[in-house]
């Protein structure tokens, strides 16, 4: 095949799937609205899996890069109720079953893997229109168009790409993680370091709760969960960093001050991560040159799956069309036959595991779920 894939979105699954079809010999070019690979910071710390996320990167040819960017230590857990006090402890047992890395750094072997001009930097699609035969017309923000053959989108919860194949649209599951930093924590945050450990920590009780993972370098990355509603996070301004923090603050009244000090003591200005979702199980009929993978094609609640299976979305898809080189239609309908299947399932998970967090059983449903206890046991389903 040398009808090259057109990918919408730099994203791990679009570059995963430039990847694998770079190594099968069949070009690809990838739209990326952002201006350059540096423009914003790329999110914080990923477990990746064995039976996908790894998975994906071997058929990529990049395994050994991938060991060389793991956070050693960084799959430790902790569990913390709102005073502070360890409830449960899982250090790590130096086996890295589902290693830690920073999202920037497997974006940058993606991209490093990539010949140079395959991602089209500052390249935002504004609108995409089918031309029939399995080709579609993109336009992008600077007026410029261009006409694809194969026409992947690999840009995630707000696709431009997902209305060709479907109506459905994220809505909001009334949950708000607002993310905060803390930086050189053991010389200036010792006693907030000191709680958070050596990998993650779970304070939680129902309804929010304060998550943070320790991240090379000595930074505190912290995710504030909310469930509140949307006309609550309107009303809060995150533009201003002081007031944000201390109405976010607030919501912890009565909490240990090194555990609030990950919000009040923050260096960066907070920002809200609204979490929406696609209906359970999403899935379309098939249109004719075009395809998702990633959010795109099935946005859930964070479960520590959602990029795993982007990337392996991406090494999945590459594989099928590489079997099918003469048959673009028949790859992309093997691909999403074992998609809608391989997706179903996570839906329920990734609410159980928002459950598990923020239910009315918090913490003690983690300390359950992390310790195996079989009042959980239907829910270790290997989303930790």
């Amino acid at each position: 095949m040398t009808t090259p894939v057109t990918i919408i979105g730099a994203g791990l699954g679009g570059l995963t799937l430039a990847r694998v079809l770079h190594v099968h010999g069949i070009p690809a070019t990838v739209h990326e609205a952002d201006p350059s690979a540096e423009s914003r910071a790329q999110g914080g710390q990923l477990d990746i899996h064995e039976e996908d996320g790894q998975r994906a990167l071997a058929d990529a040819g990049l395994t050994d890069e991938f060991r060389a960017i793991i956070h050693e230590g960084g799959d430790a857990a902790r569990v913390l109720d709102q005073h502070g006090a360890l409830l449960l402890d899982v250090p790590s047992d130096g086996t890295a079953v589902r290693p830690e890395v920073l999202r920037g750094d497997l974006r940058r072997i993606l991209l490093d893997s990539l010949p140079e001009e395959t991602v089209r930097w500052g390249s935002k699609v504004t609108d995409v229109r089918p031309l029939g035969d399995g080709r579609h017309e993109l336009t992008f923000t600077d007026g410029s168009t261009v006409t694809s053959t194969v026409l992947v989108g690999a840009d995630g919860a707000w696709s431009r790409v997902r209305p060709l194949l479907s109506d459905a649209r994220p809505v909001y599951t009334g949950t708000t993680f607002v993310e905060t930093y803390l930086h050189d924590v053991d010389e200036r945050h010792p006693a907030t370091a000191a709680l958070v450990g050596r990998g993650a920590m779970y304070a939680l009780a129902p309804g929010k709760g304060i998550v943070a993972h320790r991240e090379a370098g000595g930074v505190l990355h912290t995710y504030v969960e909310l469930n509140r509603s949307a006309e609550w996070i309107a009303a809060t301004d995150f533009t201003d960093t002081a007031a944000a923090s201390a109405r976010i603050a607030a919501e912890f009244d009565g909490w240990a001050p090194h555990l609030t000090a990950l919000i009040t003591d923050g260096e960066t200005t907070p920002v809200a991560r609204m979490i929406h979702t696609l209906p359970n199980g999403h899935r379309w009929d098939r249109v004719p040159g075009v395809t998702l993978l990633g959010d795109a094609a099935h946005l859930m609640p964070p479960s520590g799956d959602g990029a795993n299976l982007a990337m392996f979305d991406g090494a999945e898809l590459g594989k099928a069309i590489a079997q099918h080189p003469d048959d673009v239609e028949a790859a992309l309908a093997d691909y999403e036959k074992e998609l809608f299947q391989r997706s179903e399932a996570f839906y329920a998970d990734a609410h159980e595991i928002l459950d598990l967090c923020l239910g009315e059983r918090a913490p003690q449903s983690l300390v359950d779920f992390f310790s195996g206890h079989p009042e959980e046991k239907d829910e270790a389903v290997a989303q930790s």
